[in-house]
């Protein structure tokens, strides 16, 4: 019989690559945060296919291209393959805040659609993002819920940082997304009662 299929939902911009006021618009304005290609990796290595979910409204403001948006994917998954690591799909919202979409983040519509698309459910997905719309969006869809304290949360602590994760319950912070790595590999090895030594090296790389 085979293993249920392992899958994370990650955010784009200030998860995976740094953000920016002014839009990702092309391959030279993307630039992943450090630690974030090997977390990606890590993750692939211990079993875990990892699909992005992102809001990209500046192709519904006419701000950059499909053409574009392909050729940023192309970079990220060929930094990606430096470190051993790959995104498996791309969901994303072509939307503006005004056109009335089901699929902009903090909507469910593209976990919803992932979901449906693998074939899984969700309430096992983790849903990992840097801002409160990509936590809501997870929860709504029936997805945990991991925060990381990169990109619109950088520095994001005490109370501002409650007050953020008691918006969405029982989500869960990270320092950046390297941390959220580690925690989810760790936390199902305990899960399936193994707590011997970890083994999911990956190239340029070690526990």
């Amino acid at each position: 019989m085979a293993s249920p299929l392992k899958l994370v939902i990650l955010d784009r911009d200030g998860t995976l690559n740094a953000d920016s006021d002014y839009y990702i618009k092309s391959p030279q304005e993307w630039e992943p945060l450090p630690g974030a290609l090997e977390a990606v990796a890590r993750l692939n290595h211990a079993g875990w296919r990892t699909v992005l979910a992102t809001n990209q409204s500046g192709l519904g403001r006419g701000m950059f291209e499909m053409a574009a948006l392909n050729a940023i994917h192309v970079k990220m998954n060929q930094a990606l393959a430096q470190h051993g690591g790959r995104i498996d799909a791309v969901f994303f919202c072509p939307h503006t805040p005004d056109e009335g979409c089901t699929c902009r983040k903090p909507l469910p519509g593209l976990m919803q659609l992932i979901g449906e698309r693998y074939g899984v459910s969700l309430k096992n997905v983790p849903m990992v993002g840097d801002s409160l719309r990509d936590i809501q969006a997870g929860a709504a869809a029936g997805c945990p819920t991991h925060l990381v304290k990169t990109g619109n949360s950088t520095g994001l602590s005490g109370q501002a940082l409650s007050d953020t994760l008691g918006m969405v319950p029982g989500t869960r912070a990270h320092e950046d997304l390297a941390a959220f790595a580690e925690w989810w590999i760790r936390n199902e090895r305990i899960q399936r009662g193994d707590t011997g030594p970890g083994t999911d090296t990956v190239p340029g790389g070690s526990n």
